[in-house]
């Protein structure tokens, strides 16, 4: 730095202003001391001027995985939102939502310097008041049910099934069946929930559900036995993997989709509209979900309180995959 201000003409003291992005440096001061950091090869030491002002402009983002597709577009949101906000972010991914593990993270975390958390807990979260955090770090939490002491973020998982579930029923099906996802998942208790409750609401039967690990291998599984069932003429699955492996399920046992059996999906992958048949399916805004926790994040830094649930409404993107009912004989 005193390099520096010795080839700019200026004191240390500008320098440090410069590099600290103080608006009052007049322009064409600053421009000489940038020209001089060019010449020198001089970098200001970031770690450096964080541990001075106690901030550190970097997000850490726990999750319990990057294999489903929800996790991993949160994240690319996240990142994205985040990047534009002028913050990095850290990722610590989780093999298990244990206390032991989510308190690692964050130790993990504190140690890397962070200034706020982000949780992707797909699963149901642990109790919460259990877990000892940084009291100096913000957290925000995402598809959970972790309302209360933290700020969430989420999809309207009810608004999304209910949706579904009404399509099928509007297009003249007596009930829907539904593949759902792992029984720990909170999103996929939500679904499963809002699905039974528009059956019911509607005096239609509810069939029984049939469990499925968001993977297309057990849509396809799930699709094996809905093939032997003459009744079943919709199906609403939890999300777009299973679909797929339902559709491949029906295909095979001669099933045809849509004259026969009506299928909805869940997420609206990018793939989902090059099904055969293009999926109908729940379009989930992950974007939007990203921006509304770093925002969340960035109003927490900021000094306001960040309470209660805000949920990202979804839309039914109609496709090819549903049909009115009765187009093929079936369950008649």
């Amino acid at each position: 730095m005193a390099d520096v201000a010795q080839r700019a003409g200026v004191s240390s003291q500008t320098v440090s202003r410069v590099s600290n992005g103080d608006a009052a440096v007049v322009e064409a001061t600053r421009q000489k001391v940038l020209d001089a950091m060019k010449e020198l090869g001089y970098r200001p030491n970031s770690a450096a001027r964080a541990l001075k002002r106690g901030e550190f402009r970097a997000i850490g983002v726990i999750t319990m995985g990057l294999t489903s597709t929800g996790n991993v577009r949160t994240l690319d949101a996240i990142a994205g939102s985040a990047s534009r906000a002028g913050y990095a972010v850290t990722l610590i991914p989780l093999d298990a939502p244990t206390q032991d593990n989510v308190k690692g993270a964050f130790t993990r975390l504190d140690e890397l310097a962070v200034d706020a958390v982000v949780l992707i807990m797909e699963v149901h979260l642990l109790d919460a008041a259990a877990l000892t955090l940084p009291p100096h770090v913000k957290v925000v939490v995402v598809d959970s049910d972790a309302t209360g002491r933290f700020p969430v973020v989420d999809t309207d998982q009810r608004q999304g099934a209910r949706a579904a579930v009404r399509h099928l029923l509007g297009l003249g099906h007596g009930t829907v069946w539904h593949i759902a996802g792992l029984e720990e998942s909170f999103a996929a208790g939500r679904r499963a929930e809002a699905w039974e409750a528009a059956l019911r609401e509607e005096g239609c039967a509810v069939p029984p559900v049939l469990r499925g690990d968001w993977t297309p291998e057990s849509g396809y599984e799930a699709g094996l036995r809905l093939a032997d069932e003459p009744d079943c003429t919709a199906v609403f699955a939890a999300n777009d993997q299973m679909a797929l492996g339902l559709l491949r399920a029906l295909h095979d046992r001669g099933v045809r989709v849509p004259e026969d059996v009506s299928v909805v999906g869940f997420d609206d992958i990018p793939e989902s509209a090059s099904f055969i048949p293009p999926l109908t399916t729940v379009h989930q805004d992950f974007a939007q979900v990203g921006a509304l926790c770093v925002d969340a994040v960035l109003r927490e830094l900021a000094g306001e309180t960040v309470t209660g649930v805000q949920l990202v409404p979804t839309t039914l993107v109609e496709r090819s995959s549903t049909a009115p009912a009765g187009a093929g004989g079936r369950g008649r």
